[in-house]
């Protein structure tokens, strides 16, 4: 099967899979409220908004000045800074730390960027254990599974379906309580947290004028993760660059308020390289990767640039009606919803992926809702012409759009048949393709514009 034809069997099992609807509604029911309370501590989210746009457009036009300057800082800083043209090279770098620092055991806070380079294959393939401290992450590590959520990786699951794999791993209660839970995690995290040798970070934001490095986190396990090891990594995606530390102030509150609601996240970090000599704290190197992996190519295309201003919120995502349908794991990518199906062409091929740029409805929630005003349906658009372009349609498809000029071409067309007609031409749609579980919407028996001659008469 096709990537293409796997995600329309996947789709059709999980859009009529009534548990995970209700959980996947559920969760984001409490998300929706608490943005909303979120957006109500603004007085004008708009300005706000236009004005990091602004700024993210800023780093785009400047790209190279800003990057070069968070190189140069972040030396000064001392650390040092690894440019990974791809996923093989920055896995080749981090496996050279791991085996030059005799790493035995990997603590990482939550990071996208690890999870598209799949570091904890990598660390594993070499005989170091990697654990995910983002208690999301690690419920998701333990179940074998990927992140299903960009900001929160283990929303499909029910805190009755975390009791029950905590039963089934670490023999805790089935009935155990989300606190309870928590505090079994904590438990082992301590532990593990003193003992690695290699704590791994991303970054949500590079800032280019003092060489640091911000992550934002509610849990205190970015600050854990590089409390205790000898060596800090940092694997980021060159979009992430902020020209300004003074700009945080403005950027710290979107992400919050778009991602879980709130007036700022619990711990916002910045990491200004390994500790110096004369501090007692912090790690004894630290390494910056810098991942391209497809990124300057999203930044060469005209139309598709613009989605490297993302801060990978996850908003567009929470008001998409299409992921709230099919889930995440239907993607089968990194980045999944309205940014993933806008990017992943361009980091995976347009061959196999071309068909996520379809997989939406485009209602424009994902527009509307996105903090640094990425225009994301009118990219997914662009991403359609481009697959019909390189001949990856279909050909039942052409063949469809093509008697669909004949017909819509001349209004005789459309009133050729009547209603009647119609409804019987479409009505074995009612048992496949579109059905089962849905009916066909029913064709007036006379058209809009034989009912409006018969009217204005």
């Amino acid at each position: 099967m096709s990537t293409s034809q796997q995600f329309s069997k996947a789709s059709k099992e999980i859009a009529f899979d009534l548990k995970h609807r209700n959980t996947i509604q559920f969760n984001i029911a409490r998300y929706d409220t608490a943005v909303e309370r979120g957006m109500a501590r603004y007085q004008d989210v708009e300005l706000a908004k236009r004005n990091a746009a602004a700024i993210k457009r800023d780093v785009l036009a400047n790209w190279e000045k800003y990057l070069i300057e968070f190189e140069k800082n972040c030396v000064t800083n001392g650390a040092e800074v690894l440019w990974a043209a791809d996923a093989d090279e920055a896995n080749g770098f981090i496996k050279n730390i791991i085996n030059e620092n005799k790493g035995r055991l990997l603590v990482k806070s939550k990071s996208m960027t690890t999870e598209e380079i799949e570091l904890n294959h990598l660390a594993e393939s070499i005989g170091c254990e990697s654990v995910e401290t983002d208690l999301g992450e690690f419920i998701v590590q333990v179940a074998g599974e990927k992140p299903y959520h960009i900001v929160t990786p283990a929303m499909h699951k029910s805190k009755g379906d975390i009791a029950k794999l905590f039963n089934e791993k670490f023999d805790t209660p089935i009935d155990s309580t989300p606190q309870e839970m928590t505090e079994y995690v904590r438990q082992v995290l301590r532990k593990k947290y003193t003992e690695a040798e290699i704590g791994v970070t991303g970054a949500n934001f590079l800032i280019a004028d003092i060489g640091g490095i911000s992550v934002t986190e509610n849990e205190g396990n970015g600050l854990m993760t590089t409390a205790f090891p000898k060596v800090h990594i940092v694997i980021a995606g060159i979009e992430k660059i902020l020209p300004k530390m003074n700009q945080l102030g403005l950027f710290y509150p979107l992400l919050s308020a778009h991602g879980t609601g709130q007036q700022i996240t619990a711990y916002n970090t910045i990491f200004t390289g390994p500790r110096k000599a004369n501090e007692v704290d912090g790690p004894e190197k630290m390494y910056i990767i810098l991942l391209d992996n497809k990124r300057t190519e999203v930044f060469a295309d005209d139309e598709a640039y613009e989605s490297l201003a993302c801060i990978r919120c996850g908003a567009c995502l929470n008001g998409c009606p299409v992921y709230k349908t099919i889930g995440g794991y239907t993607y089968d990518t990194t980045y999944s919803g309205p940014i993933g199906s806008v990017l992943t062409p361009f980091l995976r091929g347009f061959k196999d992926f071309s068909h996520l740029s379809f997989a939406s409805t485009l209602c424009g929630k994902c527009v509307e809702v996105c903090p640094v005003k990425i225009p994301l349906t009118d990219i997914l658009l662009s991403n359609r012409r481009k697959a019909v372009e390189q001949n990856l349609r279909p050909n039942y498809e052409k063949i469809a759009m093509q008697g669909f000029k004949l017909i819509s071409s001349k209004r005789a067309g459309f009133d050729l048949a009547s209603g009647f007609v119609k409804n019987i031409v479409t009505s074995p749609f009612n048992y496949i393709g579109w059905g089962p579980k849905r009916a066909m919407p029913k064709f007036a028996t006379k058209s809009f514009s034989e009912q409006y001659r018969k009217n204005i008469k």
